[in-house]
């Protein structure tokens, strides 16, 4: 008898203690799509060194950015196309290159970036460079294997819970404190 696939779309990914991808330990990754091609997802706690001004500084070189723009981290958001950009945020706002995902919508035109800068784009957002991507049955194995935890997405942890808590704010969620968890793993 064949089930019905169980996909993850607007889950976290959270990393197991063992993970051994550099790209992926101790991240906690939020799932943009998960279907029978493969899935694609966004790193939601690690930045990756730059702010909003920076990248502002590099597509609009002839203005100075607003100064709350330094304040706004650009975080890693995997390892594929580490050029590209992505912001994820709230329904609502809608962009040259927005994606609709429900509650939440994925943009990846420069006029995100400038409506944020200029104070007319979503008060809630995060932007990363580069995302997380499997191919078909990738993410199912690397699931099998013992790699990751999953729980349903929390818009309060992508949005208001400070980078350094949103692994252990996700673990949380499944009543886990990973610092107890061994690193070794197992199957019954």
């Amino acid at each position: 008898m064949k089930t019905a696939a169980s996909y993850l779309k607007h889950h976290f990914l959270i990393a197991m203690p063992h993970m051994a991808d550099p790209n992926f330990a101790q991240t906690v990754t939020y799932l943009v799509e998960h279907n029978e091609q493969g899935a694609m997802g966004l790193v939601i706690n690690r930045a990756n060194g730059l702010t909003l001004a920076d990248v502002l500084e590099q597509l609009r070189p002839d203005e100075t950015p607003p100064a709350r723009c330094q304040a706004l981290p650009i975080l890693a958001g995997g390892p594929v196309q580490t050029d590209r950009g992505f912001v994820l945020h709230p329904t609502g706002h809608s962009f040259q290159a927005t994606l609709e995902l429900g509650e939440l919508a994925l943009s990846t035109s420069q006029d995100v970036l400038f409506a944020i800068a200029d104070g007319s784009g979503p008060d809630k957002h995060l932007i990363t460079l580069g995302y997380a991507g499997w191919e078909a049955g990738q993410l199912e194995a690397e699931l099998a294997d013992n790699a990751w935890l999953t729980c349903p997405a929390d818009a309060a942890i992508l949005f208001d819970t400070p980078l350094d808590g949103r692994l252990s704010a996700a673990a949380a969620r499944l009543g886990i404190n990973l610092s107890l968890l061994t690193a070794q793993a197992g199957h019954a």
